[in-house]
Protein backbone atom coordinates (compact mmCIF):
# COMPACT_ATOMS: atom_id res chain seq x y z
CA UNK A 1 0.00 0.00 0.00
CA UNK A 2 2.82 2.43 0.87
CA UNK A 3 4.56 1.65 -2.43
CA UNK A 4 1.37 2.48 -4.29
CA UNK A 5 1.01 5.88 -2.56
CA UNK A 6 4.66 6.72 -3.26
CA UNK A 7 4.20 5.66 -6.90
CA UNK A 8 1.11 7.90 -7.28
CA UNK A 9 2.91 10.86 -5.68
CA UNK A 10 5.89 10.39 -8.04
CA UNK A 11 3.56 10.27 -11.05
CA UNK A 12 1.84 13.50 -9.95
CA UNK A 13 5.18 15.27 -9.39
CA UNK A 14 6.55 14.13 -12.75
CA UNK A 15 3.34 15.20 -14.53
CA UNK A 16 3.50 18.66 -13.00
CA UNK A 17 7.17 18.96 -13.93
CA UNK A 18 6.56 17.94 -17.55
CA UNK A 19 3.57 20.26 -17.94
CA UNK A 20 5.51 23.22 -16.57
CA UNK A 21 8.52 22.54 -18.76
CA UNK A 22 6.33 22.56 -21.89
CA UNK A 23 4.85 25.94 -21.03
CA UNK A 24 8.34 27.28 -20.33
CA UNK A 25 9.59 26.04 -23.69
CA UNK A 26 6.63 27.54 -25.57
CA UNK A 27 7.04 30.88 -23.77
CA UNK A 28 10.79 30.91 -24.43
CA UNK A 29 10.25 30.05 -28.11
CA UNK A 30 7.64 32.82 -28.52
CA UNK A 31 9.98 35.38 -26.93
CA UNK A 32 12.84 34.28 -29.18
CA UNK A 33 10.73 34.54 -32.33
CA UNK A 34 9.27 37.91 -31.34
CA UNK A 35 12.63 39.43 -30.44
CA UNK A 36 14.06 38.55 -33.84
CA UNK A 37 11.05 40.04 -35.62
CA UNK A 38 11.09 43.07 -33.31
CA UNK A 39 14.76 43.72 -34.06
CA UNK A 40 14.06 43.70 -37.80
CA UNK A 41 11.15 46.11 -37.35
CA UNK A 42 13.14 48.44 -35.09
CA UNK A 43 16.16 48.47 -37.40
CA UNK A 44 13.94 49.10 -40.43
CA UNK A 45 12.29 52.01 -38.60
CA UNK A 46 15.69 53.53 -37.78
CA UNK A 47 16.70 53.26 -41.44
CA UNK A 48 13.47 55.03 -42.45
CA UNK A 49 14.05 57.79 -39.89
CA UNK A 50 17.66 58.29 -41.01
CA UNK A 51 16.60 58.48 -44.65
CA UNK A 52 13.90 61.05 -43.85
CA UNK A 53 16.39 63.13 -41.84
CA UNK A 54 18.94 62.94 -44.65
CA UNK A 55 16.34 64.18 -47.14
CA UNK A 56 14.86 66.69 -44.66
CA UNK A 57 11.52 65.05 -45.45
CA UNK A 58 9.05 66.43 -42.91
CA UNK A 59 6.05 64.57 -44.29
CA UNK A 60 7.82 61.20 -44.33
CA UNK A 61 8.74 61.62 -40.66
CA UNK A 62 5.24 62.75 -39.72
CA UNK A 63 3.66 59.71 -41.37
CA UNK A 64 5.85 57.40 -39.25
CA UNK A 65 4.21 58.71 -36.07
CA UNK A 66 0.93 57.31 -34.83
CA UNK A 67 -2.12 59.53 -34.95
CA UNK A 68 -2.21 59.47 -31.16
CA UNK A 69 1.42 60.63 -30.89
CA UNK A 70 0.77 63.49 -33.32
CA UNK A 71 -2.34 64.50 -31.34
CA UNK A 72 -0.48 64.39 -28.01
CA UNK A 73 2.78 66.00 -29.18
CA UNK A 74 3.19 69.62 -28.13
CA UNK A 75 4.38 70.80 -31.53
CA UNK A 76 5.61 68.28 -34.08
CA UNK A 77 6.76 71.01 -36.48
CA UNK A 78 9.05 72.55 -33.86
CA UNK A 79 10.35 69.07 -33.16
CA UNK A 80 11.14 68.55 -36.85
CA UNK A 81 12.94 71.90 -37.01
CA UNK A 82 14.97 70.93 -33.94
CA UNK A 83 15.83 67.52 -35.39
CA UNK A 84 16.91 68.82 -38.80
CA UNK A 85 19.07 71.48 -37.15
CA UNK A 86 20.61 69.06 -34.63
CA UNK A 87 21.51 66.18 -36.93
CA UNK A 88 24.58 67.02 -38.99
CA UNK A 89 26.71 65.03 -41.42
CA UNK A 90 26.48 61.83 -43.42
CA UNK A 91 25.70 58.60 -41.58
CA UNK A 92 28.75 56.38 -41.41
CA UNK A 93 27.40 53.65 -39.13
CA UNK A 94 24.79 52.81 -36.53
CA UNK A 95 24.56 50.20 -33.81
CA UNK A 96 21.81 48.99 -31.50
CA UNK A 97 23.07 49.73 -27.99
CA UNK A 98 21.61 46.62 -26.37
CA UNK A 99 21.92 44.18 -29.25
CA UNK A 100 18.15 43.73 -29.30
CA UNK A 101 15.30 46.17 -28.73
CA UNK A 102 13.11 45.70 -25.70
CA UNK A 103 9.53 44.74 -26.35
CA UNK A 104 6.46 44.19 -24.26
CA UNK A 105 2.79 43.74 -24.74
CA UNK A 106 -0.25 41.60 -24.28
CA UNK A 107 -1.54 38.46 -25.91
CA UNK A 108 -5.02 37.11 -26.24
CA UNK A 109 -5.48 33.54 -27.45
CA UNK A 110 -1.89 33.45 -28.67
CA UNK A 111 -2.13 36.66 -30.75
CA UNK A 112 -0.65 40.02 -29.91
CA UNK A 113 -3.29 42.55 -28.91
CA UNK A 114 -0.87 45.35 -27.96
CA UNK A 115 2.85 45.41 -28.69
CA UNK A 116 5.48 48.05 -27.99
CA UNK A 117 9.06 48.06 -29.24
CA UNK A 118 11.69 50.37 -27.74
CA UNK A 119 15.16 50.57 -29.25
CA UNK A 120 18.33 52.49 -28.38
CA UNK A 121 20.94 53.25 -31.03
CA UNK A 122 24.23 55.01 -31.51
CA UNK A 123 24.46 56.69 -34.91
CA UNK A 124 27.82 57.97 -36.12
CA UNK A 125 28.08 60.62 -38.79
CA UNK A 126 31.19 62.19 -40.22
CA UNK A 127 30.58 65.16 -37.86
CA UNK A 128 29.04 63.85 -34.64
CA UNK A 129 27.96 60.83 -32.60
CA UNK A 130 24.23 60.68 -31.82
CA UNK A 131 22.02 58.74 -29.48
CA UNK A 132 18.59 57.64 -30.78
CA UNK A 133 15.67 56.27 -28.78
CA UNK A 134 12.64 55.07 -30.74
CA UNK A 135 9.43 53.81 -29.16
CA UNK A 136 6.82 52.33 -31.45
CA UNK A 137 3.55 50.47 -31.09
CA UNK A 138 3.29 47.83 -33.78
CA UNK A 139 -0.06 46.45 -32.61
CA UNK A 140 -2.86 48.01 -30.55
CA UNK A 141 -6.21 46.37 -31.17
CA UNK A 142 -7.97 48.52 -28.55
CA UNK A 143 -6.62 51.79 -29.95
CA UNK A 144 -5.59 51.55 -33.63
CA UNK A 145 -4.67 55.27 -33.62
CA UNK A 146 -1.76 54.32 -31.35
CA UNK A 147 -0.05 52.15 -34.00
CA UNK A 148 3.13 53.76 -35.27
CA UNK A 149 6.08 55.57 -33.82
CA UNK A 150 5.27 57.24 -30.52
CA UNK A 151 8.60 58.74 -29.40
CA UNK A 152 11.67 59.82 -31.32
CA UNK A 153 14.50 61.10 -29.20
CA UNK A 154 17.77 62.22 -30.79
CA UNK A 155 20.65 63.69 -28.81
CA UNK A 156 24.33 64.24 -29.28
CA UNK A 157 26.55 61.99 -27.19
CA UNK A 158 27.28 64.93 -24.89
CA UNK A 159 23.57 65.73 -24.43
CA UNK A 160 22.92 62.07 -23.61
CA UNK A 161 25.34 62.26 -20.69
CA UNK A 162 23.51 65.24 -19.20
CA UNK A 163 19.89 64.84 -20.39
CA UNK A 164 19.08 61.11 -20.49
CA UNK A 165 18.78 60.74 -16.71
CA UNK A 166 16.35 63.69 -16.60
CA UNK A 167 13.91 61.99 -18.96
CA UNK A 168 11.09 60.71 -16.77
CA UNK A 169 8.77 59.25 -19.38
CA UNK A 170 8.61 58.77 -23.12
CA UNK A 171 7.09 61.95 -24.51
CA UNK A 172 4.97 61.75 -27.64
CA UNK A 173 6.49 63.10 -30.84
CA UNK A 174 10.06 64.37 -31.07
CA UNK A 175 11.79 64.98 -27.76
CA UNK A 176 13.59 68.34 -27.57
CA UNK A 177 15.92 68.55 -24.54
CA UNK A 178 16.92 72.14 -25.26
Amino acid sequence: MLKRIIFIILIVIMSITFLNSCSYFVDWRLKMLNSSDDAKKANARLEQVLEAIKNQDREALKTMFSKQALDEAKNIDDGLDYLFELFQGEVESWKNMNGEPSSAGTYEYGKKTRWEISALYYVNTDKEKYFFFIKEYTVDNDNPDNVGMYTLLVMTEEEKRTQWSKLVNDPPGIYMPR
